[in-house]
């Protein structure tokens, strides 16, 4: 038998759970390595596997490989990890899911305070789309192993029951909220999930729904956030955020922004190199 059929890995959540090839392989296949990249990648890895090796040393070592071949592998490989890093609010995380759904042709807008039957609620971002307007909130977490619980839809069930009792303005006068939806850069529990089928909410999340979550709508749009460029610091990531950059795409359409930051010529030059590479895989 294969030694690796039954090695264990130890997960973020400090569990241990056996090794999935076939998990990492697809993980690398979306960051647009070659099949001979990939194969490369996972022999090593293999190479370097022990029972007890976390998730977080395996993505480690696939990420230092990819890098050698190709900052944009390695970029696009990372994005998990750079939706992390638009905290630590999570008040950019929110400007990233408004250009999601701006990206599929809604009207968005995003912190606002709207009055409901009987209370006042900040909401996260409103969309819009053939006149049909949500709600949507999102539940921010900073590292890997927070997941939003039950509570999560039962509490913004609440608020949206309460708001969409009344009219507003929004994008006009006199408005009405049809529908609500809840987006976390991590995961829901099963019951956040059965909860939330059960009252009409809909989740977005990393990996739900199966079809149209939020990796797949990334991949779909290249739309990739500005926090997996890997030729950039974390303040320098910071920096552009501050001056609403959120997406590799904007760096491409606005190099100036490079230039507003403190980049050198040639450091523009890599940087735009490897936005390009990461925005060109399809």
């Amino acid at each position: 038998m294969n030694p690796l059929a039954v090695m264990k890995i130890i997960k973020h959540s400090g569990y241990k759970v056996p090794f999935d090839k076939d998990k990492l392989e697809l993980s690398l296949k979306k960051s647009g390595a070659s099949a001979d990249l990939i194969k490369e990648t996972l022999a090593e890895i293999e190479r370097q596997m022990y029972d007890g090796i976390t998730t977080k040393e395996i993505y480690k070592l696939a990420f230092a490989i990819l890098k050698k071949a190709s900052s944009g592998h390695a970029a696009r490989y990372n994005i998990r990890q750079a939706l992390q890093m638009l905290g630590p609010a999570g008040f950019y995380f929110e400007k990233f899911v408004a250009r999601l759904y701006a990206a599929e042709g809604f009207k968005t807008k995003i912190n606002l305070t709207l009055q409901g039957k009987c209370v006042s609620h900040e909401v996260d971002i409103a969309i819009m789309k053939n006149n049909m307007i949500s709600m949507i909130e999102c539940k921010f977490h900073g590292s890997k192993e927070g997941s939003s619980d039950v509570k999560v839809p039962m509490y913004i069930l609440s608020r949206f029951n309460d708001l969409k009792a009344k009219k507003h303005t929004i994008f006009s006068n006199s408005e009405a909220i049809d529908s609500c939806i809840i987006v976390t850069n991590n995961r829901f529990t099963k019951d956040a999930q059965d909860f939330a089928n059960c009252s009409g909410i809909s989740l977005l999340s990393w990996d739900y729904p199966q079809d149209n979550n939020l990796k797949n709508k990334i991949d779909k749009g290249t739309l990739y956030p500005i926090t997996c460029l890997t030729t950039l610091s974390i303040v320098e990531k910071e920096k552009l955020l501050i001056l609403d950059q959120i997406l590799v795409k904007d760096v491409i359409d606005d190099p100036q922004s490079l230039y507003k930051i403190g980049l050198s010529e040639n450091r523009v030059k890599n940087t735009l190199h490897e936005a390009s590479q990461i925005c060109k895989h399809h």
